[in-house]
């Protein structure tokens, strides 16, 4: 039976490249490197050395011309290692090249964030979705698998079958495979999407506000959730820490309640299969009533970080939103020239630091006004014999107070405007004071 290829367990020693052909791009290629450190250690593999390297010009064969490549390789040789991590993407035919140059494990930066999503997938959907995205990867790379059948295949005299060699047949067979469990979680996913939409119009018939939080990875999206919510989503120093979306119940200062949903960070060059495959956990962010995007004040890149996740907010569609911009882990940003540069680039964003909690009053004081005009703040003398009505807000509303004057129920409450419609001739008074 066909199974994605993983990398062997005893890579520990990993030489990491980044080809560039453009000197303009030499600093961001360089940040690009070093994020894939981070990437690379990630899952656990010990990084050796790195390479940055100017090509002339790209070329079919290693990306690179010969000469470049044999000097990497013999890098990679001389220091060891195990497996050669390229941050550029690499074609199955340059990945088999380099493979049969070096005679090591050669795998590109894709393959990487796709093996930490199969690491840290948790729940079925974000499993099917993780598959999904690793078989349309696998699927033109199966030759190198069976290269040492189809090696083995002789001349002889079998005819047109028996020419084509075992490998050949073999891979035929795991491609039908691919293809049907590519399917197959395809149809699954769909049917994870239906759940979610029933899920969704629950949401809507309460109309109850929604709201996403976004940002790089390893911006402290999981920390600033569990701060406001008080919940204990997984929140560590590292990428890509949580990969399925948690969504959590608020109540904001107004007491409108708000729905906070957690969604996976975001990294540059983020490969475009991930995006697709991860439809149905990003669409939180498409379908939310406003974004909270949240940056890492500290960050050298905060530009760059920011740019990414606006980006590719805009392929999913969701570049229209509103959005409330943090500059979390602000208590790490001491010198007061950068604190000043900060405040410039994002004059609008509200300094934050979801480990302390700084700033925590200010977003969710943003958050209602952001929402204001769909709710009203609202008296009620409902008679008693119309507990229906009262059970409505206690369902659909926030109940600020409760008494009873004779036979009514006097009731106070932060109401939606659809609920609010429902129950206007029992309306004492407009607006609370």
């Amino acid at each position: 039976m066909f199974e994605v290829r993983e990398k062997p367990e005893m890579v520990e020693r990993a030489l990491l490249v980044r080809l560039y052909f453009d000197p303009r791009e030499a600093d961001e290629s360089e940040a690009l490197l070093e994020e894939l450190e981070e990437l690379v250690r990630t899952l656990g593999i010990g990084v050796v050395d790195k390479l940055l390297a100017k090509s002339r010009s790209m070329h079919k064969k290693f990306l690179c011309g010969t000469g470049k490549a044999a000097e990497i390789v013999e890098l990679a040789r001389a220091h060891e290692c195990d497996c050669i991590v390229f941050d550029n993407q690499l074609a199955p035919s340059q990945q088999r090249e380099w493979e049969a140059a070096s005679d090591l494990c050669v795998i590109d930066r894709e393959e990487v964030i796709l093996d930490i999503f199969a690491k840290r997938a948790a729940t079925r959907e974000a499993r099917l979705q993780v598959e999904l995205a690793r078989m349309q990867y696998a699927l033109p790379r199966m030759a190198r698998m069976w290269g040492h059948l189809d090696r083995e295949g002789g001349g002889g005299s079998g005819g047109a079958a028996a020419a084509r060699g075992m490998g050949e047949k073999q891979i035929e067979v795991d491609r039908r495979m691919a293809r049907v469990r590519i399917d197959r979680a395809k149809r699954e996913l769909e049917d994870v999407r239906k759940q979610r939409a029933t899920q969704r119009q629950n949401r809507e018939r309460l109309d109850t506000p929604h709201a996403a939080i976004v940002g790089y990875t390893n911006a402290g999206k999981s920390t600033l959730l569990n701060r406001l919510s008080g919940s204990d989503v997984l929140s560590k120093d590292m990428l890509f820490a949580t990969l399925d979306t948690t969504t959590r119940r608020i109540d904001l200062p107004d007491g409108q309640p708000l729905l906070l949903t957690d969604t996976v960070g975001f990294v540059r060059n983020l490969p475009h299969r991930l995006v697709e495959a991860f439809k149905a956990t990003l669409e939180e962010a498409v379908l939310a009533d406003f974004l909270i995007h949240v940056l890492d004040a500290s960050a050298p890149e905060i530009e760059r970080f920011h740019d990414t996740t606006l980006e590719v907010l805009e392929e999913l569609g969701a570049g229209d939103k509103k959005v409330i911009t943090v500059l979390n882990k602000i208590d790490r940003v001491e010198d007061p020239e950068e604190l000043a540069r900060i405040d410039q680039l994002y004059p609008d964003a509200l300094r934050a630091s979801a480990l302390t909690g700084k700033g925590i009053d200010a977003l969710l004081t943003e958050c209602s006004h952001l929402l204001a005009d769909r709710v009203r703040r609202v008296r009620y003398r409902i008679p008693q014999s119309r507990a229906d009505l009262v059970a409505l807000l206690h369902e659909d509303a926030k109940i600020l107070s409760t008494d009873y004057e004779g036979n009514d129920v006097l009731v106070h409450a932060v109401v939606p405007a659809a609920v609010a419609g429902k129950l206007e001739d029992f309306r004492e008074h407009s607006e609370a004071t």
